[in-house]
């Protein structure tokens, strides 16, 4: 046999193999083991798929072979093993010509290219995150997309938790910025999601759907009377089945938006804005894998809906001023006064009125809402305007805080955040008098009582009176000191001094918004670090490269920096998948 043929390998003659019992194969992408057992020729990786351990040091017996390091143990005929932990072993097609041996350098996995789907399911269903980022490589290379990924993980998650919770929304704000990611920063994004999706269904009960009602013939105003009702009242069961009847009667997504959202703030910052941030996150995650897939995602978001507690259940919202009474009464004068957006003009005060946004007075925020509206600001501009001011408490905390404050002050933002984004679809779908505008002005007093956390607040670099001068001027070694600023505790300052500075300088954002999610991909990041960059990612998309978008990107980094480092475990997982997906020897290097 040629050797070029096919790609196939000699491996040495047939009775040296039988006398030695294996070979190990090189000229290829990576050594093949080639073993006789049983009067049977196999080949495979030699590197084990747990940690890359050269198995032609392990053992055969019995059609099984062993590694000696973690003592996994795999099936010789299909490369299977009997420890999910260690994954499946890739194997390659033998071919005998006389006397002579030849294998493929072409390793195939077990079950397939197409079999990714059942060992991501494997991965998540046993939790072991090395069987999932192998599990996504192994899709990606089988022609998968990021977004089918996300899909099969949603799918996983939706069917096998009770409720939307953190994993999904994670997985879902990752996948809202993967597009923009280099290929391992893409690896890593679905990496986390995948493996978030799976920490939360362990040991959980599943989803149970309460089905639609069956042949309703109901309008839509009734349905979303009744899906407000049942949200008061906090009766799951009833809200889930008139939610998945608007859903399965197909009506247009931009009133099942406008439907669940208005149910969604009818509290006043629910669950400390979490409340509002799950729900947009399932119509994110059934807007990513297809709005055919709504009945399955939206209904699971209803009971961390119907359980929340609002402000107007808390002592601070009610004294010692009224404000969910302010709230309400600022919302009653302009609900049926805000433009039409189909005639409306272009509202450009957003600066301007998140400014007045971070006043101390209650009533003199609410009438600056009221203002603008009047003005011409959509529901979509008021919720950028309140966006921004929660992204500039963020830019201005003050670091003599309680660590904990930094969560009060991101509440306020991913909530204004979500606002926004059901806002400005319902804006997109011609809904000029949207319900869920009453959340801005219940999320302006959310801002207003975070109001102590910018006292004293933090300069902002660049227009502090502090130069920037003593910094590098070039994007790389600008981006390299931010990146290695995060290996360090607490270099809040410092990481946005590096953010100004680089943005001042009129350098792509794009490729600093990279920096800022490898940042935080590569750390054992906390749930709010997730909804924090994402947020402030679609922000900034929002606000543009000028002072404002600089400002969302300083706030950014600095709650990342704040936050970092960690021990980063999960990175070593996912580095240990990428470099053996890669044909690296993981073993031979750590000798090396």
């Amino acid at each position: 046999m040629d050797k070029a043929v096919d790609d196939f390998i000699h491996a040495g003659s047939l009775s040296e193999i039988k006398a030695k019992g294996m070979a190990l194969v090189r000229g290829g992408p990576t050594p093949i083991l080639v073993v006789h057992d049983g009067g049977r020729l196999f080949a495979l990786d030699n590197r084990c798929p747990h940690l890359g351990f050269p198995l032609n040091q392990g053992s055969v017996e019995d059609g099984i072979l062993t590694c000696h390091w973690h003592h996994a143990r795999f099936d010789l005929s299909s490369g299977c093993t009997f420890d999910l932990w260690a994954d499946d072993v890739p194997t390659a097609e033998v071919r005998i010509d006389g006397d002579e041996v030849w294998v493929s350098s072409r390793l195939q996995p077990a079950g397939g290219a197409g079999r990714w789907r059942q060992r991501l399911h494997d991965g998540m269903s046993h939790n072991i995150s090395l069987v999932m980022g192998k599990a996504i490589l192994a899709g990606l290379d089988a022609g998968a997309s990021p977004r089918d990924i996300v899909a099969a993980a949603a799918d996983y998650g939706v069917r096998n938790r009770d409720g939307f919770d953190v994993g999904m929304t994670i997985l879902t704000a990752l996948g809202n910025i993967i597009d923009r990611l280099p290929e391992d920063e893409a690896f890593l994004a679905l990496f986390h999601g995948v493996r978030r999706v799976a920490a939360d269904c362990a040991g959980e009960e599943p989803y149970q759907s309460s089905g639609p009602l069956l042949d309703a013939d109901l309008d839509g105003r009734t349905l979303k009377r009744w899906l407000r009702q049942w949200s008061d009242v906090r009766h799951r069961t009833a809200a889930e089945r008139t939610l998945e009847t608007m859903i399965s009667s197909s009506r247009p997504w931009g009133k099942i938006v406008d439907g669940v959202a208005a149910a969604a703030t009818d509290r006043h910052y629910g669950d400390t804005g979490h409340s509002l941030d799950f729900v947009n996150k399932a119509l994110e995650a059934a807007e990513l894998v297809g709005h055919d897939r709504a009945l399955a995602i939206l209904p699971t978001a209803i009971d961390q809906m119907v359980r929340a507690r609002g402000g107007e259940e808390s002592d601070s919202w009610r004294h010692p001023v009224d404000l969910v009474a302010l709230a309400d009464a600022g919302w009653e004068r302009v609900c049926g006064r805000l433009p039409d957006p189909a005639g409306a003009g272009t509202y450009e005060a957003h600066a301007d009125l998140a400014g007045r946004l971070l006043g101390d007075e209650p009533d003199e925020i609410v009438s600056a809402l009221e203002q603008a509206a009047g003005e011409g600001a959509r529901a979509a501009d008021l919720a950028q305007a309140l966006a921004y001011a929660a992204a500039l408490r963020l830019a201005r905390f003050g670091t003599a805080n309680e660590f904990s404050d930094w969560d009060t002050a991101h509440h306020v933002f991913t909530h204004a955040n979500a606002l926004h984004a059901i806002l400005k679809r319902l804006d997109e779908a011609g809904d000029p008098y949207p319900d869920a505008t009453a959340g801005v002005f219940a999320g302006a007093m959310a801002l207003y009582l975070t109001r102590f956390l910018n006292i004293p607040p933090a300069g902002m670099p660049g227009e502090d009176g502090r130069p920037l001068d003593d910094l590098p001027k070039a994007a790389d070694e600008l981006l390299d000191r931010l990146l290695a600023t995060f290996d360090r505790q607490a270099r809040v300052s410092e990481a946005a001094r590096l953010t100004s500075r680089y943005l001042l300088l009129g350098h792509d954002p794009e490729k600093l918004i990279v920096v800022l999610a490898r940042a935080l991909l590569r750390e054992d990041a906390g749930f709010h670090a997730y909804q924090n960059l994402e947020a402030g990612v679609r922000q900034f998309d929002a606000w543009g490269p000028g002072d404002e978008g600089r400002h969302i990107l300083v706030a950014v980094a600095r709650f990342l920096a704040a936050h970092s480092p960690t021990e980063r475990a999960a990175y070593q997982t996912a580095d240990i998948a990428l470099r053996l997906h890669r044909g690296g020897e993981l073993h031979e290097e750590e000798g090396a």
